[in-house]
């Protein structure tokens, strides 16, 4: 069991707040989901933050970038200002939150409005920096069986 504080900012133990994510359980919501990736981030959990990103845009990730970044920097904390949760099915959520951290060009800040999607049972990241060639009859790449435009397609315009 350790003993170290969660990184995510809750002021919780690791084991007993974003630990047990990255160990394979589902996070419950998209804030418990964002706040673990930061955690990643912190910890080097390149693997993680790949599992947690939406899974048709995982081979658009570039391991070895998220993984410098990780490494290259010292996480200096996390501010969540909000978390919007909307109905239907699948279930689509905005976290709003800020990112501190240093390299070696400096301290730096990032805020931005994360959008998520839960299907199967698990939230994920929907990465606005990975295109997907999609067209808005197209089946939606979370999984969720609809157009992307009837899913999320909107979730992806409004972040």
């Amino acid at each position: 069991m350790s003993t170290a504080i969660c990184p995510c900012g809750s002021g919780n133990l690791l084991d007993a707040c974003c630990g047990p994510y990255h160990d394979g359980h589902p996070a419950p919501c998209a804030e418990a989901l964002m706040r673990s990736r930061y955690s990643a981030y912190v910890l080097g959990l390149v693997d993680y933050l790949v599992a947690t990103t939406l899974p048709a845009q995982q081979a658009g990730l570039n391991r070895q970038s998220i993984s410098d970044w990780s490494a290259q920097s010292t996480w200096l904390g996390l501010e969540v200002e909000s978390s919007e949760v909307f109905g239907g099915q699948p279930e689509h959520a905005f976290v709003t939150f800020t990112a501190r951290w240093h390299d070696s060009q400096g301290e730096h800040s990032h805020r931005e409005r994360s959008s998520f999607v839960q299907n199967g049972g698990r939230w994920y990241f929907i990465d606005p920096t990975v295109q997907m060639k999609l067209g808005r009859n197209d089946g939606c790449p979370c999984g969720s069986g609809q157009k992307f435009k009837k899913c999320c397609y909107n979730y992806l315009q409004g972040s």
